[in-house]
């Protein structure tokens, strides 16, 4: 199952509708936004959207939408949030991620927030960050977005630079190498 994944568009549509081509034509079945202007998907007409509100969204303070969210893909615990730990705009419901994280209840933590990609596995647990689509950013990074391809047994996570759509870091996981 392979799922396009997304962050911290800003407004920047021409970037999030090539990004999102690129994705489609790859095989992606869902795409996901980790916040920061998720609102901004809505321009690409997609259907199939999984999406969380960044933290000083508006819709960030509406108990109605989720701020974070628990998926399974192929039998691995997915949590999406835009901030990979919790943070002073929650809400006193909203899902903790680091109680999540330490009691090793889901597998992956799909984040954005930092505008920095990144793949990385740590105790046991996978995380995700798929940078940013802005034009230009402070902390010198280009615009990238991911691609994950899940199996009941691997994840191939790609991150891909937006411009020339090369391969700015890719990772394999097995099922051996997940959290009990």
């Amino acid at each position: 199952m392979k799922i396009g994944l997304l962050s911290d568009t800003h407004g920047n549509i021409k970037n999030l509708n090539s990004a999102v081509e690129f994705l489609k034509s790859s095989g992606a079945e869902i795409i996901i936004h980790l916040g920061d202007d998720y609102v901004d998907i809505d321009e690409c007409g997609e259907e199939d959207i999984l999406r969380v509100p960044g933290v000083f969204s508006d819709m960030y303070q509406d108990p109605e939408i989720p701020n974070r969210r628990i998926e399974d893909f192929l039998s691995w615990r997915v949590l999406l949030s835009h901030t990979v730990s919790s943070h002073e705009n929650d809400l006193p419901d909203d899902i903790e991620p680091e109680e999540l994280i330490r009691s090793k209840k889901i597998d992956v933590v799909l984040y954005g927030h930092t505008h920095i990609p990144d793949i990385k596995r740590e105790e046991g647990i996978i995380f995700v960050n798929p940078g940013h689509l802005k034009d230009e950013d402070k902390k010198g990074y280009p615009p990238t977005f991911c691609l994950l391809d899940f199996t009941e047994y691997t994840i191939t996570i790609e991150i891909y630079e937006l411009k020339d759509k090369l391969i700015f870091q890719e990772e394999f996981f097995t099922k051996e190498e997940r959290c009990p």
